[in-house]
């Protein structure tokens, strides 16, 4: 779960997908269906990461050696002050099997979905891509 922190604020893309269970599952913020698979997580991320700006975690919540964490963040998009949760789930191998997102407010969640929309070609090549 560490990593998967580090890897975020440093903006490594492979360091983000190191983390990720092969059976990951994303539940995005905006789509009510889940996403299931590691390329597809990977590549929604990697979008996340392009549209993003001034990303940095302000807390961090869960058991030292629990399976269960939350990261509490604060970004922009645009002139858009987002603030939201990463949820993690951690599998036996400490990867993650389990990512949900949820932002706030109402105007960052619609900023998000359409900058992401703007993205959704290439994460579809992406993921693809592998």
């Amino acid at each position: 779960m560490i990593d998967f922190r580090a890897a975020v604020e440093a903006r490594d893309a492979d360091a983000i997908a190191a983390t990720l269970a092969d059976d990951v599952v994303f539940r995005s913020p905006v789509a009510f269906k889940p996403y299931p698979g590691k390329a597809i997580t990977a590549a929604i991320l990697r979008g996340v990461l392009r549209v993003f700006e001034d990303f940095r975690y302000v807390r961090e919540l869960g058991a030292e050696g629990g399976r269960d964490h939350a990261l509490v963040f604060e970004a922009r998009i645009g002139d858009v002050t987002v603030e939201g949760c990463d949820f993690l789930h951690l599998d036996e191998r400490g990867l993650i099997d389990e990512l949900t997102v949820m932002v706030r407010p109402l105007s960052a969640a619609q900023a998000l979905a359409a900058a992401m929309a703007g993205q959704f070609e290439q994460i579809q090549r992406e993921a693809v891509a592998g």
